[in-house]
């Protein structure tokens, strides 16, 4: 996507009622970037996708149009690569680098560079390394494969030539400042701090203001210019002092600049109050609409059916505990040594394994991603958490001593600012790694519920619950970002609203497991380890496969699912790391895997594609549903909705790197074009058209969706479980919502509705001040101005209902 592509956009965003482009990283990135996170450049507008001038040509577009610009920006890490010009200085001068400072290294050692494919003997050995002249300024380098490292410039002094013995290169590699290792040894021993598992991008020190400083240097000018309207912090956990950085931010772009921060919260959790955002990105919200449209008997009865054939990955917090446990021995093991070395340094009296089992626990025990502490402070409610986390963890020990040494140092007046700062940026890659990218593809009972912010493990709350977390986002967050899909949601919005069905009939889906098992069983291998795939990887490749299977099987077919399902499959079992894994992948599971994947998803198995799709033909149907009621309770509910690209149609993209396949934009112009009545429009332009009709309404009315109140509306009657309402209110102004749930075999045939038979009796009581004139925006009809609104009227030929206060 490019900026003159985005450009292109413009007139189709402004029909559709969008306020704002919302952009990724548009920084200078590593060659080939497909995302822009690995920035090489803060102050450059990347050449790749247009550069300055693509830019200004994209800004000009918008504001003819009236749209603003918000911008996500990555002060948490760079791209530890020789394309960044940091980096490379930093490399050739080492701490006399004036960027030096401006990573996060440990400079009691040479810097560690994790890219060798094999040990540096056998590197060596290989003939793998090589000296060679820079062609561009003549200098000494060594390269390895595709990379070229720069050389200390007085290690080369007297070299004549270029020395290709192995014992030169050997030499003149112990005279850098870096030294070269094994990928596989930056899990137990790595020099600077990382984004998560990732080597290649490298942590900042923005809490120095003249990191600060350079790395916003164009941001902020473009924030001053007015060419951007806001800003997307990415990862704002992983900074050592989010409060003082967020302070600094707004101090430079003043209080009329909109920001978010990218930030996970756990179950009641809130942001922190002295930072000065205006909220998040909004996975919170994705995990509030799963209390409407999960079943929570259908749940424990799906739990069962699942625990049956996976009892080893069927109790979630058993299952979280035992991912947990492996991050912190396995996958960052350096970095709690280091953890651990630092507390030996405070507390020399207290045996080091003490420590470390301490140090281990107290990260297995948190159920958020960080604490606040700053310059060895901490905030009361912190302190409370962490004594909370350390009375769990004490039940796992049985030296309490070393537990009280170590929650000390984490919490109010550490003695170690240091130990307190890095176990903070720890926590979070520990919780993320366990959860998101483990935990999530292990226990796979609901895969609707394992999203990003979400809490699988906790049973859903029904209608009250989301009511309350409304009104508490009213209060606490009202412009924060409301989101359905990201580049980080494991599924398409659609994909996932078709699969909360299965909550509603459990017997249905685990019966059909079982024949579906049973008729492709012949794609079983068994293999030392066991039978590949393993059980509750079929459950998984089945209910995921579920997600995504078209209405029209040559559709399917034309959009490449069964390629697309099967890298879905690869990645879904690595993350797992049961039986393969990144870092240490077993090719013949993971072959076996794929080409079962590819089995089920070819469509050449007759059998299996009939009985497959006849199954799935109600939760097709109860999904399109749940698809057009979460999108109208997002475009209405407190909090700024975000339409990821192409979501307003159908999103039913697989996880990262499947949901950023590019959208057409053709297509999606000619259904906003086309028009038509409600019923006679296909799924994704329906959706479409309730995300105009939805937008367009909050155009007409800011001052109500930025400022008025959220009041839930309760339905009575038979059928009153089967809907959620509520009203947005603000000095006599209102508007109403009305949306269905669990809807799975009550839609009639044909539509995307249950008809007026279905809704009988149930009806909502609107208090007085929602009483009056009001017209009902899908179908454009005038509703009774009294206090009732009869479902059977209302929803009887239509699937959701968008009302608002009228003349």
């Amino acid at each position: 996507m490019t900026l003159d592509r985005a450009t292109e956009w413009v007139p189709y965003l402004k029909r559709l009622g969008i306020s704002h482009l919302y952009a990724s990283p548009i920084f200078t990135a590593t060659s080939g970037s497909t995302h822009g996170y690995d920035v090489t450049d803060f102050n450059e507008i990347d050449p790749a996708i247009g550069g300055m001038d693509g830019f200004q040509r994209l800004c000009a577009a918008l504001k003819d149009a009236g749209l603003g610009m918000i911008l996500d920006i990555v002060p948490n890490h760079m791209a530890a690569s020789v394309e960044n010009a940091w980096w490379a200085d930093m490399l050739k001068h080492g701490q006399k680098s004036r960027y030096a400072s401006y990573f996060d290294i440990d400079w009691n050692e040479r810097v560690t560079l994790p890219i060798l494919g094999k040990p540096f003997d056998n590197a060596l050995a290989d003939g793998d390394l090589r000296l060679q002249r820079d062609p561009q300024s003549g200098e000494l380098v060594i390269s390895y494969l595709e990379t070229t490292l720069p050389l200390e410039p007085q290690s080369t002094g007297g070299i004549v030539g270029i020395p290709s013995d192995t014992a030169s290169i050997s030499r003149l590699h112990d005279l850098q400042h870096w030294r070269l290792t094994h990928w596989k040894e930056a899990a137990k021993h790595l020099s600077y701090r990382r984004f998560f598992e990732v080597t290649g991008l490298v942590g900042l020190r923005v809490e120095d203001e003249a990191v600060f400083a350079d790395c916003h240097r164009l941001v902020l000018d473009l924030v001053r210019s007015g060419d951007v309207d806001g800003l997307r912090i990415d990862h704002i956990d992983g900074l050592a002092d989010p409060a003082a950085y967020l302070d600094r931010l707004r101090a430079e772009t003043g209080p009329e600049t909109f920001i978010v921060v990218e930030k996970i919260l756990g179950r009641g959790e809130s942001l922190p109050e002295n930072w000065p955002v205006e909220g998040t990105t909004g996975y919170e919200f994705i995990a509030a609409l799963s209390a409407i449209y999960i079943d929570g008997d259908g749940l424990r009865d799906l739990g069962a059916a699942y625990g049956a054939i996976s009892p080893e990955t069927a109790d979630f917090a058993a299952g979280l505990r035992a991912a947990k446990k492996r991050m912190v021995e396995r996958n960052f093991e350096g970095e709690v040594s280091r953890l651990v070395r630092l507390a030996g340094i405070t507390r020399p009296e207290v045996e080091g394994s003490k420590l470390a089992a301490a140090i281990q626990e107290l990260l297995i025990a948190f159920p958020v991603y960080r604490t606040y502490g700053r310059a060895r402070e901490m905030q009361a409610t912190d302190s409370r958490l962490l004594s909370e986390i350390a009375s769990k963890a004490g039940d796992k020990l049985s030296d309490r001593e070393a537990l009280d040494a170590v929650a000390r140092l984490v919490g109010n007046a550490s003695p170690s600012e240091e130990f307190q700062r890095r176990f903070q940026q720890l926590s979070g890659p520990i919780m993320a790694k366990a959860m998101e990218d483990t935990l999530f593809y292990r226990h796979n009972r609901l895969l609707a519920a394992n999203e990003v912010g979400g809490e699988p493990g906790e049973p859903p709350g029904g209608i009250n619950a989301f009511h309350q977390l409304m009104q508490e986002r009213a209060e606490l967050q009202p412009h924060g970002l409301s989101a359905t899909s990201t580049h980080d949601t494991k599924r398409g919005e659609d994909a996932r609203a078709r699969l909360y069905a299965l909550s509603e009939d459990p017997g249905m889906w685990s019966s059909g497991v079982a024949r579906w098992r049973q008729m492709n069983r012949d794609q079983v291998v068994e293999l030392h380890a066991g039978v590949a795939p393993a059980p509750d990887v079929e459950w998984m490749l089945y209910q995921a496969l579920a997600g995504v299977w078209p209405d029209d099987l040559c559709q399917g077919l034309d959009q490449g699912l069964s390629n697309r399902f099967v890298d879905y499959a690869e990645k879904a079992v690595r993350e797992a790391k049961l039986r393969t894994s990144w870092d240490e992948p077993d090719p013949d599971y993971e072959d076996a895997v794929r080409a079962y994947a590819a089995a089920i998803s070819s469509f050449a198995r007759l059998a299996f594609e009939t009985d497959f799709s006849k199954v799935l033909k109600p939760l097709v149907a109860a999904g399109y549903v749940n698809s057009l009621s979460q999108t109208a309770i997002k475009l209405t509910a407190p909090g700024i909705p975000d339409i990821y690209q192409g979501a307003e149609a159908l999103d039913f993209s697989l996880v990262d790197p499947d949901n950023r396949r590019p959208v057409d934009l053709t297509v999606l112009s000619a259904m906003l074009v086309d028009g038509g009545s409600a019923s006679q429009l296909t799924a994704a332009a329906l959706k479409q058209r309730v995300v105009e009709i939805g937008l367009h309404l909050r155009n007409r009315r800011p001052a109500l969706f930025a400022n008025g109140r959220y009041l839930p509306l309760m339905a009575t009657g038979s059928r009153k479980q089967h809907a959620v309402a509520f009203a947005r209110v603000l000095n006599g102004d209102y508007t109403i919502t009305v949306a269905p749930r669990l809807m799975l075999r009550r839609v009639d045939p044909g539509t995307r509705f249950a008809g007026p038979e279905f809704w009988a009796d149930t009806h909502i009581v609107l208090p007085e001040l929602l009483q009056g004139r009001k017209c009902e925006l899908l179908t454009g009809r005038i509703l009774d101005p009294g206090g009732i609104l009869p479902l059977a009227e209302l929803l009887g030929g239509q699937p959701v209902a968008l009302i608002e206060s009228c003349a």
